[in-house]
């Protein structure tokens, strides 16, 4: 489990390809590399991929080839920069949201403004998913917790403060940006567990359950 609060800003040092899939190279000199062992998971850019071999400066991973379809990895070239966080550890504090590192689509950047010292972002992301954005709910972009500003069918806004602009990838996204995009667990597995049940949701059935 990760919390989207990013570590480090690594970068891409080699890509190797191997029959069909990926062993990629990662480094990142801000990391406590030698505090990380064989089989760890570290969440790179949103997904969580395993540590096969670590390096003075960074560790090596394999990519599967369902990792590559499904998320912006197959995008990446060598040099360019990535989010990292490390799993969580007992003790270690929850500063954003739970997020298992598992990309449920590729969302897109549509639109990019000032916003006094921040920078308002609008994303699409795929229909399927857009019933899981909520106003005020979390969201994770290429491994980044987010609060969700605004929501509008299959688009979103969020506010990237400074901080985040400067610590994370975020800050370099443009118009037509791809980003692997997280959905809230919870959205998830309340839909899970009412089943049949959660088309008919409304702000009547909440209250009536004590959520409204």
């Amino acid at each position: 489990m990760f919390t989207g609060i990013v570590k480090a800003k690594g970068r891409i040092s080699a890509i190797e390809h191997r029959g069909g899939d990926v062993r990629m190279t990662v480094t990142a000199a801000e990391l406590p590399w030698a505090d990380y062992e064989l089989g760890d998971s570290i969440c790179v850019s949103g997904v969580c991929l395993t540590v096969v071999k670590l390096l003075a400066d960074g560790f090596e991973t394999d990519v599967s080839v369902e990792s590559l379809d499904v998320t912006t990895l197959k995008q990446l070239k060598t040099g360019d920069a990535v989010n990292l966080e490390p799993a969580l550890r007992v003790g270690d504090a929850l500063g954003g949201h739970l997020v298992s590192g598992h990309v449920d689509g590729i969302g897109v950047v549509i639109s990019r403004s000032d916003d006094a010292r921040s920078i308002r972002m609008a994303f699409e992301v795929p229909t399927e998913l857009a019933r899981y954005i909520a106003k005020k709910g979390s969201v994770c972009v290429d491994g980044v917790s987010l609060t969700i500003n605004e929501v509008s069918g299959n688009t979103f806004n969020l506010n990237i403060i400074p901080h985040t602009a400067e610590v994370t990838t975020m800050g370099d996204y443009a118009d037509g940006t791809a980003v692997n995009i997280e959905v809230d667990l919870l959205a998830r597995y309340i839909e899970r567990m009412l089943g049949n049940d959660a088309n008919r949701v409304s702000i009547d059935f909440l209250r009536e359950h004590g959520y409204a």
